[in-house]
């Protein structure tokens, strides 16, 4: 068998109405993705207007990119950074004072290589209390990253981290605990 694109259809995928999404992209496009804008205040603003929850005192930098904000929780004093890509065609959840880095993806969706039609496939993501994302780093669909967990820069994260663990490489293994002091 041969993958046969003709065939691929996710009609059962449905993340939000055309016009929600045709004004989604263009206040994505003006307010997030502007490097010129630098207030997370404003951003916040535009993202609570199209759904998204979001925390006291969370900072989001220039050029992040966010799929579809009515699937995003963010909590409180949480960072995202200069270039982050949310692709989140599921609910991620970014728990309270997490840290996702520079040019990281938080990536929702994937494809099914063992079907010709080359399937959807979506699944939530989900960084818990602590969670460091390292710098163009990337966590995949189905992955929680449990409470302080850490993925060092570059690293892809396709199944759970521990706790108070650090995880590097691709795919990521735990390298060590995470100690944190004072």
């Amino acid at each position: 068998m041969k993958t046969d694109l003709s065939t691929y259809n996710n009609d059962w995928y449905k993340p939000g109405g055309k016009v929600k999404r045709a004004l989604w992209y263009c206040f994505n496009n003006t307010f997030l993705l502007n490097p010129y804008n630098p207030s997370s205040g404003l951003k916040k603003v535009v993202l609570k207007m199209f759904g998204a929850k979001i925390g006291r005192g969370v900072v989001i930098k220039q050029r992040v990119n966010i799929k579809y904000p009515w699937k995003l929780e963010v909590g409180d004093y949480s960072w995202i950074g200069e270039g982050v890509w949310i692709d989140n065609l599921a609910n991620v959840k970014i728990g309270e004072h997490c840290c996702v880095s520079q040019g990281a993806l938080l990536l929702c969706g994937n494809h099914n290589y063992k079907k010709t039609s080359f399937d959807l496939i979506v699944s939530d993501i989900k960084l818990d209390d602590g969670v460091w994302i390292g710098a163009k780093a990337i966590v995949t669909g189905g992955v929680v990253c449990n409470s302080h967990a850490l993925l060092t820069a570059g690293s892809v994260a396709t199944t759970n981290l521990e706790e108070y663990s650090i995880y590097q490489g691709n795919p990521a293994q735990k390298v060590r605990e995470r100690i944190i002091s004072d």
